[in-house]
């Protein structure tokens, strides 16, 4: 693989756009953490057809597609995507990511994420973030707060998720209040 080319360093992790090369490691950190994120994700193809279909999505202009990656051995350890992307005189998107089983409870998603709420703030321009989480998830709700995020409401039936509409928790970050989220720890 080619040096990466990073958008923002952390400590620790770096972030970078999604490449066609990630298929195979993206891949098989789905598949080992399969169990874990099922119950939020439902069932992901781990297919090159659903990856490139993936690819095609971030080619447009309100998408964008990350992955963090350590430093020290450019190991992807998380992924986040923006999506719906409204610019105007809204300026926010939605913001989806992926921890996993492999890598989770190191903070390495608390620090990558903070990178991704950089570059969404200042290189892309948004003023909102916003992030839609099951009630029960309460690993993701915790690092939504950790991240300055603040519970602005409660969708009923918000996704169809494992044959089912889930109720979602709606959180979101603006411009100015990401300064007060939680500093990093190192």
């Amino acid at each position: 693989m080619a040096i990466p080319t990073y958008l923002l360093l952390g400590p620790r992790v770096a972030i970078r756009h999604v490449c066609r090369e990630d298929f195979e490691e993206r891949s098989a950190l789905a598949r080992d953490s399969a169990e874990m994120l099922q119950r939020w994700l439902g069932v992901r193809e781990q297919t090159k057809e659903a990856f490139d279909n993936y690819l095609a999505r971030l080619e447009q202009a309100d998408h964008e597609g990350f992955v963090i990656c350590l430093r020290s051995t450019d190991e992807i350890v998380g992924g986040a995507n923006i999506n719906n992307i409204v610019h105007g005189s809204f300026q926010n998107g939605c913001l989806g990511y992926t921890a996993y089983r492999s890598t989770a409870g190191h903070g390495y998603m608390t620090e990558g994420l903070r990178l991704v709420i950089q570059y969404a703030f200042d290189k892309l321009g948004l003023h909102r973030l916003e992030a839609n989480i099951q009630p029960d998830n309460t690993s993701s709700l915790n690092l939504v707060k950790r991240l300055g995020f603040r519970r602005e409401g409660y969708s009923t039936a918000f996704q169809f998720i494992n044959g089912a509409w889930r109720d979602h928790e709606r959180w979101a970050i603006t411009a100015e209040s990401r300064d007060t989220a939680e500093p990093a720890a190192n």
